[in-house]
């Protein structure tokens, strides 16, 4: 029976037999965030379906692609799409991609998502870089047995977020004149939004906008030694900091909407390193 490293490791080889010299940096693209693997010349592009044990994703906003192209001059894969414990799989099938990314020798990784705001100076469709994160899912996907061809039983998180590449992406968003915010992710299951009382808790901790994605990934990066750029648009303000109901339609709407910054942003941040 093959173990969770041999499953890797297929995944990783048939990526490479399919797309030959795999890059250094990849980006993982969240809700409605997918455009920016759409602009990547020339591309080759594969459904997850289509790699060896790679789950597929089933979420509105996600293509469910990985893309090998170039931007502004600069190899890159792109993850258009990922999986979520809210769809009922396990901390290996969700960090299964990033699992890969180690293996095929991808040092940078930026993630991206959508996060509703819980600091009331955001406004909807601002970008945000994480300077950290508080993981309130309840678990940890480095629990378990320690694959020590993986990483150490007890990697140090002191810096999840690189500060050199957080440094990139306001030296990259200045270029622009993009107002790009910083603050606290805080990592929830989902799949429900967070209730008014949740997010004033939220707000007491120190978080500044609220998701359900991109902490597992964040911390088996970490885990592997890559370095991490945490991204996020916040596509709603949080339960309570708005009139009316949230929905995923809001999300998507916001996040198309921001598509041409979020893109150019990517762009710097991609050329600057």
């Amino acid at each position: 029976m093959s173990t969770y490293y041999d499953r890797v490791n297929d995944a990783a080889a048939w990526i490479r037999g399919k797309f030959g010299e795999i890059p250094d940096t990849a980006v993982v693209l969240g809700s409605g965030l997918g455009s920016f693997a759409d602009s990547l010349t020339p591309a080759i592009a594969v459904a997850y379906e289509a790699i060896p044990h790679w789950p597929p994703s089933r979420v509105t906003g996600h293509a469910g692609r990985l893309v090998l192209g170039t931007a502004v001059g600069r190899r890159v894969l792109a993850l258009s799409g990922r999986v979520h414990v809210y769809e009922g799989y396990d901390f290996d099938a969700i960090t299964f991609s990033i699992r890969v990314l180690g293996r095929l020798g991808v040092r940078t990784l930026v993630l991206t998502s959508a996060a509703g705001g819980i600091n009331p100076r955001f406004t909807r469709g601002a970008l945000m870089v994480l300077d950290d994160h508080i993981n309130f899912i309840g678990t940890n996907p480095l629990v378990g047995a320690n694959e020590d061809r993986f990483g150490p039983r007890f990697p140090d998180m002191t810096a999840v977020y690189a500060q050199r590449l957080r440094r990139l992406a306001d030296e990259a968003a200045q270029a622009i004149g993009l107002a790009l915010e910083h603050g606290i992710y805080i990592a929830v299951s989902g799949p429900n939004y967070e209730t008014p009382s949740e997010v004033r808790a939220f707000r007491v901790l120190g978080a500044d906008a609220v998701g359900m994605s991109m902490v597992p990934e964040a911390l088996v990066a970490r885990h592997m030694g890559l370095d991490v750029l945490g991204l996020s648009c916040i596509t709603n303000m949080a339960s309570g900091l708005t009139p009316g109901p949230l929905s995923q339609e809001e999300v998507i709407e916001t996040a198309g909407r921001v598509r041409a910054e979020f893109v150019a942003l990517l762009e710097g941040i991609l050329s600057r390193l």
